[in-house]
């Protein structure tokens, strides 16, 4: 009897579908019987046979990591990680694992969404849809100052294409805790602040590059923006408080907050507003990123069957579990 792997609910969608998405899956369809990653909570109930979940956005609870005997690895189809639990997946003996596949789409997303936030875009949009052919002042992004708040993979790769459209004159401020960013930020001339106020104050956009979903961004940060400036939020619609937000925009001290997030749960307050650009968290799904995060998350799939292993481990320490020593032969 094979054993079983889930698979998340993309992988059933046609839409989303490539030849090689279907190659990958029919390697790993020779080594195991797939079945859909259950909705909702995933517990011991849905234990049996499992040797790894393809994971999306399910939870995984503790009575399935104990019931779960054979399970070898949880493979996040994406970065976010929060529903899976990693530290009772360390616990159990089970290996987490991200894709983070997606990077250079999401840094796209975030330069067309600087780009169309400083031509005024939207505004001009709505104005000649209404029946308003008057000008805007717009600005060109040669000369201005854009500021990450965060700097990571993807900020790294915002920095890279931004860096040339700025040109000479322009300036790329840079807000990051980590102890290397004054390297990092050397690699694109970039200028590291010691606080996001100064991001905030110094900056004609800001764009948000921050892992996990505490709030980082309140009424103070924004409120100290020019009002010609924009917040750009590609990661996570909860680090920006969205109250904060639409004080701030109804008081003009901001022109358009864009955020990869629809206007629901503590963002539906910015439903139907005209300076809120809210896209559906889609800022990383692109045709080419998605078949490198299918094909990476069956890769690493593969390699925790055949007891290598996979790239993108989340919880390294879970590699001297003495379950996971059974399993690793490499």
């Amino acid at each position: 009897m094979k054993s079983k792997v889930f698979l998340c609910p993309i992988f059933y969608d046609s839409s989303y579908g490539s030849s090689e998405r279907e190659e990958g899956l029919r390697g790993l369809e020779e080594r195991v019987d797939f079945l859909p990653e259950p909705a909702g909570d995933v517990t011991a109930e849905h234990a049996e046979g499992i040797v790894a979940s393809i994971a999306g956005g399910a939870y995984y609870r503790e009575s399935f990591y104990e019931a779960a005997t054979d399970l070898r690895l949880i493979a996040r189809w994406g970065v976010g990680y929060e529903r899976v639990h990693v530290d009772l997946a360390t616990k159990y003996g089970v290996i987490v694992t991200v894709s983070p596949m997606h990077i250079k789409t999401v840094a796209e997303y975030t330069i067309a969404q600087w780009l169309a936030a400083m031509k005024r875009l939207y505004t001009l949009n709505q104005m000649a849809h209404g029946g308003n052919f008057d000008l805007v002042t717009t600005y060109e992004v040669e000369g201005t100052t854009l500021g990450l708040y965060g700097c990571g993979r993807i900020g790294q790769e915002v920095a890279r294409r931004a860096r040339p459209l700025l040109g000479e004159s322009g300036r790329l401020l840079i807000y990051d805790s980590r102890p290397d960013i004054a390297e990092i930020a050397g690699q694109f001339d970039g200028e590291v602040v010691d606080h996001p106020r100064v991001l905030f104050e110094e900056s004609d956009a800001v764009s948000l590059h921050v892992s996990g979903a505490e709030e980082v961004v309140n009424y103070d940060l924004i409120s100290r923006m020019q009002p010609h400036a924009s917040l750009i939020n590609p990661s996570r619609g909860d680090l920006v408080n969205d109250a904060d937000v639409h004080r701030a925009l109804e008081e003009d001290k901001l022109v358009y907050y864009i955020v990869d997030d629809p206007p629901n749960g503590n963002r539906e307050i910015h439903r139907g507003h005209p300076r809120v650009i809210c896209t559906n968290h889609n800022g990383g799904t692109a045709v080419q990123s998605i078949i490198r995060m299918d094909l990476n998350t069956i890769q690493q799939t593969l390699d925790a069957l055949d007891g290598r292993p996979p790239q993108h481990i989340l919880n390294p320490d879970v590699l001297d579990h003495p379950r996971v020593k059974g399993f690793l032969t490499t």
